[in-house]
């Protein structure tokens, strides 16, 4: 059995759809639902259980569940950059994920996690996920402090020998109408110009970039998933990696694509 956490969200269900692709099945999903809509992203799909967050962790720690789990992917967490308790952010993107991958570890579960780009900051020390970089990142927001907590905590006690941390870049695809603000350019992109036909982009606040020409790595959410499984499938393969296209594009470019896809261009 696998386990799933934030398995309603944007990448966690294209993972279990993934998953069944592979006639893979034997599932236990996790999340925490409460008014959403995020459900609906389930439906369809084939898993073996489901459990609230707080009721997982507690089975998984009475060690209800262990004999059967053969790897956790742990995408669980609050994604939102324009979140400001620090202290909620710490139970449940830090504290949360300790406890997960100290069970784990003890018991010789493979557990790969989601970490963040967002630890890289203004990226002015770089993109580098060499894990003797990690003490010197320096997040803008409190959603990237909080996962830069865990890749600190894993860094120093040397865990990362053990397990293995993914930082997502810009990820986009089918499911992610849920998130609202933190929903991708291309999401937006569509909306507006469907709605408008034209699309509002940020301006750019650096000299050396004009309006519209800053640049970011977007990587489709399939192509996350087909690198998670590879991950779960491979568990010789531990430390903290970089997950994007490996290749920069600019606003404009990313917009004109999905003109170009709506047939618009």
């Amino acid at each position: 059995m696998y386990v799933i956490s934030g398995a309603a969200g944007f990448i966690g269900s294209a993972l279990v759809a993934r998953f069944n692709q592979e006639g893979i099945n034997n599932l236990l999903l996790v999340d925490e639902l409460k008014s959403s809509d995020r459900w609906k992203n389930l439906l369809g799909k084939r898993f073996c259980d489901y459990f609230h967050k707080e009721d997982f962790i507690d089975s998984l720690e009475r060690g209800e569940l262990s004999p059967d789990i053969k790897g956790i992917v742990h995408l669980g967490a609050c994604s939102s950059t324009l979140e400001r308790d620090v202290d909620y952010l710490y139970r449940n993107n830090y504290l949360y994920t300790k406890r997960l991958a100290l069970f784990a570890m003890k018991n010789k579960i493979r557990f790969v996690y989601a970490s963040s780009a967002a630890t890289y900051g203004n990226g002015s020390l770089g993109y580098d996920d060499a894990e003797d970089k990690i003490p010197s990142l320096a997040p803008l927001n409190p959603y990237g402090f909080s996962k830069q907590l865990f890749d600190l905590w894993a860094f120093e006690n040397k865990h990362f020998s053990k397990i293995c941390g993914i930082k997502f870049f810009n990820v986009f695809g089918p499911n992610e109408y849920h998130k609202e603000e933190m929903r991708s350019v291309v999401l937006k992109a569509y909306h507006q110009i469907k709605e408008f036909g034209v699309v509002k982009l940020f301006k750019s606040h650096r000299a050396d970039f004009g309006d519209g020409e800053q640049r970011r790595d977007f990587i489709y959410v399939k192509d996350c998933t087909d690198v998670l499984l590879w991950l779960i499938r491979n568990p010789g393969v531990c430390g903290i990696y970089n997950l994007g296209t490996g290749k920069a594009r600019t606003w404009n470019d990313l917009v004109t694509s999905v003109y170009k896809a709506l047939g618009q261009a």
